[in-house]
């Protein structure tokens, strides 16, 4: 079996709006031709402003919403074209993880009840199997058998984020999206969480697609990149190399701005003039002209089309000139 899971080409998701009180409608171009690919036990990390299109790739991805254009793979399934049939078999394929524990996990229920949801509905499990297979998934991730009958309001964030990662892993996923899962952690937790990541990542050999803002939490988790702005995908690379050497003068603002832990390190800050522009109305050419120091002529103008530059894929005219 290929290890290739995931595989995007040219995806789109634009959504029609009404744009003033007389009911005339615009595109929003919440995503605006991505293209990845994602292996088995690799993690992939989206990153980004907000509203650069993080979370809309994260629904396309778990088909919660379908693309608008473009083609979008699921362990070899084009799910663009797919019959109700396949697309049901392939949501079980691909998980997420949401930013807030307590808000992705319902208060009525206990938690034995939601690790048995997913099992209840998608296979034929007895009642005596299902309890043996949450029961199961709590230990692994650390939590222990007298919380299967508790309430999600009866445990710590870290916790509830635990049990948020056991559900998703109930039916056996290749594809994990995880929607900035440590965010609303204490560091100390995050760290505990990030590492039972990466422990369940080993056993299973699962498929991250890792959506963060924090570049910190990235550089220690990611095994490639895909740095995103306005919809669109600037630069995609291997970790060290976006982190050692970017080539997007994006990339390198959003690296600037990074705390460094080095007492005494240098840094230079590169601060970005204006707003991130409307998706409604993105200006033309290229997307970041009106925020980049390096901007020239030829960039408000002419969109650039993302090239192989020293083994990643980068949108610019002029990142050759990147130091």
């Amino acid at each position: 079996m290929s290890n290739l899971v995931l595989k995007a080409e040219a995806l789109t998701r634009h959504y029609r709006v009404r744009q003033d009180m007389f009911g005339r409608q615009a595109a929003l171009k919440a995503l605006d031709g991505v293209s990845f690919t994602l292996r088995q036990g690799k993690t992939l990390a989206v990153v980004g402003e907000s509203g650069c299109g993080k979370s809309t790739l994260a629904r396309l991805i778990t088909m919660i919403e379908p693309p608008t254009s473009g083609q979008l793979e699921v362990d070899g399934c084009d799910i663009v074209h797919a019959s109700r049939a396949t697309l049901k078999r392939l949501r079980s394929t691909v998980q997420i993880v949401f930013q807030d524990p307590y808000g992705s996990l319902n208060p009525r229920q206990k938690i034995g009840a939601i690790l048995e949801e997913p099992l209840k509905i998608n296979t034929a499990m007895n009642a005596a199997e299902r309890r043996h297979a949450g029961q199961s998934m709590m230990a692994k991730v650390g939590l222990r058998p007298e919380h299967y009958g508790r309430y999600p309001h009866m445990f710590s964030g870290g916790q509830r984020q635990r049990i948020a990662i056991a559900r998703a892993l109930m039916l056996n996923p290749r594809v994990i999206v995880l929607d900035e899962p440590v965010s609303a952690l204490d560091v100390s937790i995050q760290a505990q969480v990030l590492n039972l990541l990466a422990d369940l990542q080993d056993e299973f050999d699962l498929a991250y697609l890792f959506i963060s803002h924090d570049l910190s939490v990235v550089r220690h988790v990611a095994d490639e990149i895909m740095v995103m702005y306005l919809g669109h995908p600037v630069e995609t690379g291997g970790r060290d190399d976006i982190f050692n050497n970017p080539k997007h003068p994006y990339t390198l603002a959003l690296l600037s701005a990074t705390p460094k832990a080095a007492p005494g390190a240098k840094k230079d800050q590169i601060k970005l003039s204006g707003e991130l522009p409307s998706p409604l109305d993105p200006p033309p050419g290229c997307a970041f002209h009106q925020r980049c120091p390096m901007a020239q002529a030829r960039c408000r103008i002419d969109i650039p089309e993302p090239r192989a530059i020293d083994g990643r894929q980068v949108a610019c005219h002029y990142a050759d000139e990147m130091a």
